[in-house]
């Protein structure tokens, strides 16, 4: 069997191809693509944690999503960690809990519009608009900007069927370049006139290098950090909520768990990333030989993480294709692990909180019509791009 993470049946369903994966190539190695892939939860977690031999720095796409960018996941070591701290206690976990209120209000909002209509698609008039209002707000963009950094994203990871498989399409770098434009003006502006926003934060913090010299991110770090931010911020929960409505849809039992007692919903959230990590891999670059499981990857080779796969995996999670909010998750790989796991992850966790308990409270019969549904196919990256939903009377949910 071939594993092409470009494939749109990959896409489309990759689980029955993780699991030969595990079963029988735990390391796969695919020479027309150019890189070796690790499906076992043990050993993607070992590579995770070992950002010695796995570097980071020679990207984390086959296509190079990231050239062009500065960012903290493309940093290995000792660099990465005097650059992630000027950023990780503003997204730690007490941090972002005082973003509760505004993350409800907003959710509310967008429930609220669609609440006389009977229908919503879920995904652009929800799951899109809530991170990205968020996210926004906490770098200061301006609001008139918004729509238009939203859609930039979406070009930059979106591929359509007629793209070259493992080349970065002419419109994905024109929206990398369009983006990179807008965010250096905002620098640029904030570097004149700060504000109590991120961006100025990250202007007019200083950073102590591992060699004790204190200095300021120039502005392609910063744009870097920018990017990094926006784009994992607004795609990760978009594709969380919209993946895990679905997900629900089809265990009436464990939703109606969840309408009885909301309390359950962060354990639900955790068996969402679980079973559709939103970032499907991760790729890193072997710094030695290292042997997995008998066999050697050489030196300087593309390695994937299958993320999607290591989360699957039988080895660590009974019946791993069933739905089970209260199942007992032990190491999340959904938002990956070690010094690159994914620093908005508290972030993430807590709007996908919120906008499971305001669409439950508001909506716990919706139903999903399946007609409708549009998956959007990226490089790495598995969500949808439309998720309409009939909200109707609410229905009787047992289980």
């Amino acid at each position: 069997m071939e594993y092409d993470p470009f494939s749109r049946a990959i896409a489309d369903d990759p689980y029955p191809t993780y699991r030969w994966l595990r079963d029988n190539a735990p390391v796969y190695h695919n020479p027309e693509r150019g890189f070796y892939a690790l499906s076992r939860h043990e050993d993607v977690l070992t590579a995770l944690l070992d950002a010695e031999t796995y570097l980071t720095s020679h990207g984390t796409t086959l296509e190079g999503i990231e050239n062009g960018f500065d960012t903290l996941l493309t940093t290995d070591p000792p660099a990465h960690g005097w650059n992630r701290k000027i950023l990780a206690r503003h997204f730690s976990a007490g941090q972002v809990q005082d973003l509760e209120p505004r993350i409800r209000a907003v959710a509310a909002g967008l429930l609220d519009e669609a609440a006389g209509t009977g229908r919503m698609d879920l995904v652009s008039g929800f799951s899109a608009k809530l991170p990205m209002v968020i996210i926004a707000e906490i770098l200061g963009l301006p609001a008139e900007q918004r729509e238009v950094v939203r859609e930039l994203c979406g070009r930059l990871l979106e591929r359509d069927a007629e793209d070259t498989p493992g080349v970065l399409p002419a419109t994905a770098t024109r929206a990398a370049a369009e983006l990179a434009k807008l965010f250096l003006t905002l620098v640029a502006q904030r570097r004149g006139q700060p504000g109590d926003d991120l961006v100025s934060l990250l202007i007019h913090t200083s950073v102590v290098a591992d060699d004790g010299t204190r200095h300021h991110l120039d502005d392609q770090q910063v744009l870097g950090r920018l990017a990094e931010l926006t784009v994992a911020g607004y795609e990760t929960v978009m594709k969380l909520v919209s993946s895990g409505t679905v997900r629900l849809a089809e265990a009436p039992a464990e939703r109606a768990k969840l309408v009885r007692d909301p309390s359950l919903i962060p354990r639900a959230v955790e068996e969402m990333l679980r079973l559709d990590p939103p970032a499907q891999y991760t790729g890193r670059w072997t710094s030695r030989d290292v042997e997995v499981q008998g066999t050697v990857i050489p030196a300087d080779r593309r390695v994937l993480l299958l993320l999607g796969s290591a989360c699957h995996d039988e080895r660590v999670y009974p019946d791993a294709e069933r739905m089970d909010i209260q199942r007992d998750i032990g190491r999340q790989l959904g938002f990956g692990h070690g010094i690159h796991l994914c620093l908005g992850a508290a972030l993430a966790r807590l709007e996908a909180r919120i906008a499971f308990e305001e669409l439950l409270a508001r909506h716990p019969g919706y139903e999903v019509d399946y007609d409708g549904v549009v998956r959007t196919y990226s490089s790495n990256q598995r969500g949808l791009k439309h998720l309409p939903l009939v909200l109707g009377p609410p229905l009787s949910l047992v289980g």
